[in-house]
């Protein structure tokens, strides 16, 4: 079902020692309340769209589904659809996947792991990356450009970020856009997990704005052999990058681009 994605708001322009009332066009942000086999896992704040590959790109780089199949997504699981205005998305694994523990708080839609401990429990559930790809920096320079031609949610509001997955010559493959760098980042790994294309091991991805821990992790977690920002990274990304064997790279804007690791 197609849901809102932006929402009219009438503001007042102050411009030039003037001022005016016009129409504005600002990002919704809803809760999405996420199930594993009928049991609550998270709350979290998102702009509705790709709904179902956000619920299972969670599920998948937080570790919940310790390897079982997804066999279906859907929404609710308490009663319609409509009854919970398409804001709980439930997963299934046919009980195949570890019984979750579910987070004590709301993740906001700037903030992955805001109430939680277990960065360092996370992170030691992966091991470094195998293998080879290598990207040309002018390449990686030139993918925000790229991206922000098919931001269509960001043109229309200023209001969200991006995340994008591109080959290592360039080719930009697919966008999602969410006020949450996390959510839009858990889409598109839902998608490739939904269409069997993980591990990410020949794709990079790129993030709008700065790079943190659990972008980095949520990467490595996928597979992917770059990640590429138009910001910075914090230490802990530049470490967890170096121990995954992901090239990071940050300030990518045209012709410049720092390489972290």
């Amino acid at each position: 079902m197609a849901r809102g994605r932006t929402q009219s708001q009438l503001v007042r322009v102050f411009a030039d020692g003037d001022s005016r009332r016009i129409p504005d066009q600002v990002i919704v942000e809803e809760p999405l309340e996420v199930r594993l086999d009928g049991a609550l896992v998270t709350t979290t704040m998102r702009t509705p769209g790709n709904d179902f590959e956000l619920a299972v790109g969670f599920c998948f780089t937080d570790g919940l589904l310790g390897g079982a199949p997804v066999v279906g997504v859907r929404y609710c699981a308490t009663g319609a659809p409509v009854d919970t205005a398409f804001n709980v998305v439930s997963v299934d694994t046919g009980g195949q996947a570890p019984r979750p523990t579910p987070r004590l708080t709301t993740t906001t839609s700037s903030c992955g792991w805001c109430g939680t401990d277990a960065i360092e429990q996370l992170a030691g559930q992966l091991t470094p990356l195998s293998g080879e790809v290598t990207f040309d920096p002018s390449v990686l320079a030139g993918i925000p450009e790229q991206v922000q031609r098919r931001q269509e949610l960001f043109e229309a509001t200023g209001g969200v970020h991006a995340a994008a997955t591109f080959t290592a010559n360039g080719e930009v493959l697919a966008v999602r856009e969410d006020i949450g760098r996390h959510n839009a980042v858990d889409k598109l790994v839902g998608r490739l997990l939904l269409d069997g294309a993980l591990p990410a091991t020949d794709l990079g991805l790129f993030v709008s704005g700065r790079t943190s821990f659990e972008i980095v992790q949520k990467a490595w977690a996928a597979g992917f052999r770059a990640v590429v920002a138009v910001s910075a990274p914090s230490s802990l990304a530049v470490e967890t990058a170096r121990r995954a064997g992901i090239v990071l790279a940050g300030f990518a804007r045209r012709e410049r681009l720092n390489v972290y690791t």
